[in-house]
Order: C-alpha cells, then structure tokens, then sequence
C-alpha cells in the first residue's frame, strides 16, 4: 500500500501542511520539527508523486546546477553538500559544467526554463546580469555562488577578500617577508578578491613589492609556479590562492630537491580534503565547500517560487573561511633566529 502524506503526518504527529513545508524547505518549521518529518518519511519509505505534484503546482521539483567545472575536489565537495541538501527535500538535481565558458554557461542556462523549478550558479567570471537575463524568464529564481553583486538573483559569496587577507598576514606574522602569490586567473572573481586581499596585507604592513606569479586555479599552473621558484629567485614563503595550486608547487618543490618548509614556505586556500593528509599538511584557509552548497540551495528555497515565504531580493550573504595553520607554513629555526 501506498505511504502519503497523511501518514507521514499522522506517525509525525504534525499537521499535513507542517509535513508540506518541511519536504518542500520552506520556512516556519523548527529544525527538531523538521529533522522528525524527514526521519519518519524515510523510515516510511514515503514518496512523493512528482508527476502528480507537477501537475498540480506547475514544478518540477528538480533543481538546476550550472558549475564552471566539475572535476577536483572542490566541486566533488560542493556537490556534495547540494545533492546532501537536496535529497532531504526530495528534490532532483539537473547538473550541467560550463567549462569555464561565458556562451556554454548561457546555452545551459537557456535549456533549464520547463526543466527545472530554479538554479543554482558557480559563475566567478559572471560580472553583470546581461547573461541571466538573455538566458531566464524574470521569474526564475536564482542564487549565484561565488559571483560579483547582481541586481538579478540571490548572491552567495566566499569572504576571499577576508580570507586572503588574514592568510597573508600570518605569513607575515610568524616571520616571512619575501612572500610570493600564485595567483588565479585574472577573469575570475574569487580570483581576483584574493589577490586584493595579499596586496592590501603586503602594503598594510609594509612588506615590499608584491610577487605575483600567473595560475589557473589548477595543479598545473603550481607545479610550473613551483618549478619557476626552483630555478630561479626563491621567496620565503608561496601563497597560493587555491590548494589545488598549492598541491602542484609542493609536489613540483619536492622534485627539484627543496624541502617545504625548510627552504620554502607554502600555504594555499579551500581546505580540500587532501590538504590536510599530504606531507608536509597544507596551511590554509578552511572554507565549508560542502554548507555552502547546502545553503545555496537553502536560498533559493526561500524563494517564493520556490514554496518559500522569504522576500528573496537582492539578497547577499557571505561565508567567512577559518585560518587552519598546518606544518608548511612554520618558520625554520635557523630563520627565525637570524
């Protein structure tokens, strides 16, 4: 026999519409509240008749996910927290990578409208609203992660600004001065929020140039970053603005014989997974990947179109990262005393 929403609500003991709101994410309902809802619909094994419920609300109950990429693990995290988030609210997911590509983002964004009841989107090269405008109805809700400020949509940002500024500063403050920044690449936001964030520290406290070397957020451009410290002038300490990049220098450092942090200090940003089990452990700036897809897609539901009661305009939030000091980034005795 089929499980509904009157028996989820009966074993619950709330009312059918508290059940509604729990599973479809909207406001109202208390954390306790819900956590029950949802562990009395799993032990049911109740589900919803999405064609049914289509039909009768005009959704979809699938969720659009329009990423930059998907390989590495920063989006394997990111993707995580979303699916994570979804799941407990019965919603499917539509996930598409624009590789990096402003016209590919557009053609995904085109081919969500009927599809999907809103959209998530990781756009960090995305400066204006032109491209959702072209590419959504003015009624489809949408959060931006990681995006300029948007007239258009709900934004969700990383403080990289912040981040990078409190990660520079400890550089300095356990005794480097020659610090060096791999930097990402110069059409990207968080990119450039970072390294904003490395030349107002170096100039706040007086440090000397900056010393920037080009990236592109992958292991690839670290290891050649790494390479170039090397065989060439070596700063005291490497700043990367991701820990994918920070990962290709360390590896790329090792295999030219130097020794991280003996001879070269290194530090990155994310907190990957790996960042903490390679060796020497990977200083770093801690940002939850996975709570800030979960809470991406918190957002958008509160979006009246989406079931939620929230007033959703022009709304900005934004995720401070935590400094996790590890070994790469220690000062050598032998410096420090001299």
């Amino acid at each position: 026999m089929n499980v509904t929403i009157k028996d989820v609500a009966r074993v619950a003991e709330v009312s059918v519409a508290t059940v509604s709101r729990a599973l479809n994410g909207r406001q109202y309902v208390a954390e306790e509240v819900r956590e029950r809802i949802l562990k009395v619909a799993s032990d049911l094994r109740y589900s919803p008749h999405h064609a049914a419920r289509a039909l009768s609300s005009r959704r979809t109950h699938t969720v659009g996910v329009v990423l930059p990429d998907l390989y590495g693990e920063f989006f394997s995290e990111l993707m995580r927290g979303i699916d994570h988030a979804a799941r407990e609210r019965g919603l499917h997911l539509l996930v598409s990578s624009c590789h990096g590509s402003l016209d590919e983002q557009r053609d995904a964004l085109r081919a969500t409208p009927g599809r999907v009841d809103g959209v998530l989107v990781m756009s960090p090269f995305l400066d204006g609203d032109d491209a959702l405008d072209q590419a959504l109805t003015p009624d489809m809700p949408v959060v931006l992660m990681n995006c300029a400020q948007s007239q258009r949509a709900t934004v969700l940002n990383v403080d990289n600004y912040g981040g990078a500024l409190t990660l520079t500063r400890h550089l300095l403050e356990v005794g480097h001065r020659r610090i060096a920044f791999v930097a990402g690449p110069e059409n990207n936001f968080d990119a450039r929020e970072r390294l904003r964030g490395y030349r107002d520290a170096l100039a706040a406290a007086d440090a000397g140039p900056a010393w920037v070397v080009q990236g592109a957020f992958d292991e690839a451009s670290g290891y050649a970053a790494g390479e170039s410290f090397a065989d060439g002038e070596r700063p005291d300490a490497v700043f990367a603005a991701n820990d994918m990049m920070a990962l290709g220098c360390l590896f790329a450092l090792r295999k030219a014989g130097l020794r991280v942090p003996e001879d070269i200090a290194l530090a990155g940003f994310d907190d990957v997974p790996m960042a903490r089990y390679v060796n020497p452990a990977l200083t770093t700036m801690r940002v939850d990947i996975a709570h800030l897809g979960a809470r991406a897609l918190q957002l958008l539901l509160q979006h009246p179109a989406m079931g939620g009661d929230a007033d959703m305009t022009q709304v900005t939030a934004d995720l401070v990262p935590q400094l996790i000091v590890r070994d790469s980034s220690a000062v050598p005795e032998r410096r420090s005393m001299g």
